[in-house]
């Protein structure tokens, strides 16, 4: 039975999607009670338009809404945008089994791991807030090991654990980032089927609808 589990954080340790369009929404609803003489919904247009070109991680989304918008004096809507957005930081809780689940597999004698795309930073953050931080062996991030998730990025991983490829399991919510690369390296592979891609067909070994699957999962391997 493998002794290995890496997870994933957005859609899977957390409802990432939820939490974003929530936390977007109240930072333009901060910049229009600043003066923003747009509507929501034009405003998050525009936003999603910066995203879908500028990337998810891209810091300063605002401050180039602002620029397209030629707004002379961007800074009070910037300030109320990102305050906002943070703001709404402090709401966000993990799925309702997860910390009782990676509690059940650390008690099952199992090391657990995260491994997942993004900045370091950004991502300890959401692990610290989220409060599951602790159960972690160690946290793998494409901006510290220097490219995202792909088979380079699992034969890295695996070969700081130790173990042999088969002794680890991938546990991830999409199909091009965590389930393809981890089995194309010989790791098992766990589909969540929660977030944006639930819907999505997939070629890893076992899917879960529920983060309380997993452990029964685990055992039959």
């Amino acid at each position: 039975m493998p002794k290995r589990i890496l997870f994933d954080i957005d859609d899977t340790l957390f409802p990432t999607t939820e939490f974003a369009e929530l936390a977007r929404r109240n930072a333009i609803r901060a910049m229009i009670e600043m003066g923003m003489r747009k509507s929501e919904n034009e405003l998050h247009a525009m936003l999603m338009a910066i995203i879908a070109e500028k990337g998810s991680n891209y810091p300063n989304h605002f401050n180039v809404l602002c620029a397209r918008l030629k707004e002379k004096r961007p800074a009070r809507f910037v300030a109320a945008a990102v305050g906002a957005y943070h703001n709404t930081k402090t709401s966000i809780q993990p799925f309702p089994a997860v910390p009782s689940t990676l509690l059940s597999l650390r008690e099952a004698g199992h090391k657990i791991y995260v491994a997942t795309n993004g900045e370091a930073t950004k991502q300890w953050d959401k692990l610290i807030r989220l409060q599951i931080a602790l159960f972690f062996e160690d946290v793998f991030v494409s901006e510290e090991l220097g490219e995202e998730k792909g088979p380079s990025f699992f034969r890295k991983v695996v070969k700081r654990l130790g173990a042999k490829p088969g002794d680890c399991v991938m546990v991830g919510d999409r199909e091009d980032a965590d389930i393809i690369p981890a089995k194309a390296v010989g790791m098992h592979t766990i589909r969540m089927k929660t977030g944006r891609h639930a819907a999505a067909k997939s070629s890893a070994e076992f899917q879960a609808n529920d983060f309380r699957d997993i452990p029964k999962i685990i055992k039959g391997l």
